[in-house]
């Protein structure tokens, strides 16, 4: 790859075009970093080492699409997502939703933002209370945060509910025990619905599912964000399924944002080496163009996020790298339009 010469490197959600283009955004992250503390002794404690779970990401969401947000297992996905969630406070960065730093909120703020900011969780098997009932476990949120007014208008929110999703009114009397996973997993996105948010962190929600099972939960997602006007970032590692319900696509690798691109332009022109790679190993149905397409296989093993390697967290597994890559840590970089990398070579 020929060097590409970029005036200054700038932040993706800086970068954000003008002002119209800013006034769409629903959410903004910037240079977010999640450190875990590794700590010894049980009295007088103190820390040996941190795990960067997520170090110094930025991106945004635009209303009304999806980010797709893919890589390794261990690479900070799902730790972004608890992040933006407030389940996990960051050590350091800002979460702008709709103009507001969740980062910097209180508990008490916190929880009056639940009710536009919910999540699907990646296994219906255990994010669901075995000793409530489907109506209870829909209708719970709606009575915690007196979004109606009595029990009866609850009762009809839960049926509305179970209706939009594809689920009997029958089953609201049932124990998750006793439904399928797929009906599980529609329970979970039926009492994400029950908040009316506007933005939802899908976490892996169909890596637990069936694949015939997959396609009908991508499907309705997909039916429900136009019907309500909702926003996803949808978190996975199958690029087969982020490519079908992703407007946009972020690549992450040990805590870094390697790669950001639309999604027609991720799949046909990647430019990061890791991405060639993942999308190398997305299998394709067609054998004579399966035998023929260039397979990248990848040296070493991940790092752990433990003891980082100096310079770009990928250079150790590269066939690309160059002496740079080990001393100095690549910023992302607008490439072309809407196409985002953090390559020494980019």
């Amino acid at each position: 790859m020929q060097p590409i010469s970029i005036p200054q490197t700038v932040d993706p959600v800086e970068r954000t075009h003008d002002q119209g283009k800013r006034n769409e955004l629903i959410l903004e992250v910037r240079n977010l970093k999640k450190y875990f503390p590794i700590t010894t002794g049980i009295i007088f404690s103190h820390v040996v080492g941190l795990i960067k779970a997520v170090d110094d990401i930025s991106l945004f969401i635009r209303k009304g699409e999806t980010l797709g947000l893919v890589g390794e297992s261990g690479c900070g996905k799902t730790t972004t997502g608890r992040c933006i969630l407030r389940l996990e406070k960051p050590t350091a960065g800002e979460i702008l939703f709709e103009g507001n730093d969740l980062a910097k909120m209180t508990e008490v703020e916190i929880r009056a933002m639940r009710r536009r900011i919910q999540v699907i969780f990646q296994d219906p098997y255990s994010s669901l209370n075995p000793r409530m009932t489907v109506g209870q476990i829909i209708g719970e949120p709606i009575g915690v945060h007196k979004i109606v007014d009595n029990q009866q208008e609850r009762k009809e929110r839960v049926a509305e509910l179970l209706s939009v999703v594809g689920l009997s009114l029958p089953l609201a009397d049932r124990y998750p025990h006793e439904l399928s996973g797929g009906q599980r997993q529609r329970v979970g996105i039926a009492r994400a619905l029950s908040m009316r948010p506007r933005f939802i962190v899908c976490d892996e929600p169909v890596s637990a599912l069936d694949v015939s099972i997959q396609a009908q939960i991508i499907n309705l997602l997909e039916e429900l964000q136009e019907q309500f006007e909702l926003t996803y970032l949808f978190i996975a590692h199958d690029l087969s399924v982020v490519r079908h319900i992703s407007d946009r696509i972020a690549v992450m690798y040990l805590g870094k944002i390697l790669e950001i691109a639309d999604r027609q332009q991720l799949y046909e022109n990647p430019l990061h080496p890791y991405t060639k790679a993942l999308l190398s190993a997305v299998p394709i149905p067609d054998p004579t163009v399966e035998e023929e397409r260039e397979r990248i296989i990848l040296k070493g093993e991940v790092h752990s996020p433990l003891n980082l390697p100096p310079g770009c967290v990928f250079h150790p597994r590269c066939a690309f790298g160059i002496p740079e890559c080990e001393k100095e840590a690549p910023a992302l970089q607008e490439v072309s339009p809407d196409h985002w990398i953090a390559c020494m070579r980019s």
